[in-house]
């Protein structure tokens, strides 16, 4: 059976590359997406990759994952500070939830430190760039038992 992960991204991140490119750098949302693709294809899973700007749009998303996909990755941009709609949401998620975030939040200015969802997340990636994104879609694939067996044991499994 094909796992099926979501990529979930929050406000303003459809304007990746042109925002803040000292904090975010100049790669945009459809190079990210372009990337996870690929990994995908590699390695065999279904990917859904979505962007919304609207907090009500990512709680839907959210609630609907539930019920047809075997992980979930947030990118929940500025709503990681104040979204309880969201961080509800997250709570009947079932599966490995993974709060992604560019830069590393907790290096960054007080309003940008404190993430609420961290608390139901069950892994955060943060500080790596977009690369985090590869991380964290391998990370959820090494979660649900989904990476492919051909990959070397080190990477498949990690330190035992």
């Amino acid at each position: 059976m094909t796992s099926r992960l979501l990529v979930l991204n929050g406000p303003n991140l459809n304007l990746l590359g042109e925002r803040e490119p000292e904090i975010y750098g100049s790669t945009t949302l459809a190079a990210v997406e372009e990337s996870c693709r690929a990994f995908a294809e590699e390695l065999g899973f279904e990917l859904e990759f979505s962007q919304s700007s609207h907090e009500g749009v990512l709680v839907d998303r959210i609630q609907e994952a539930r019920l047809n996909t075997d992980a979930l990755i947030i990118n929940p941009a500025g709503l990681s500070f104040r979204s309880i709609p969201v961080l509800d949401a997250l709570k009947i998620y079932p599966g490995p939830v993974i709060e992604l975030h560019i830069s590393n939040i907790h290096a960054r200015d007080e309003l940008h430190r404190h993430s609420i969802l961290s608390s139901v997340a069950t892994g955060v990636i943060c500080g790596l760039g977009t690369y985090g994104y590869i991380v964290a879609l391998q990370s959820a694939l090494q979660m649900t038992g989904a990476l492919p067996d051909s990959l070397p044991e080190p990477i498949r499994v990690g330190p035992v």
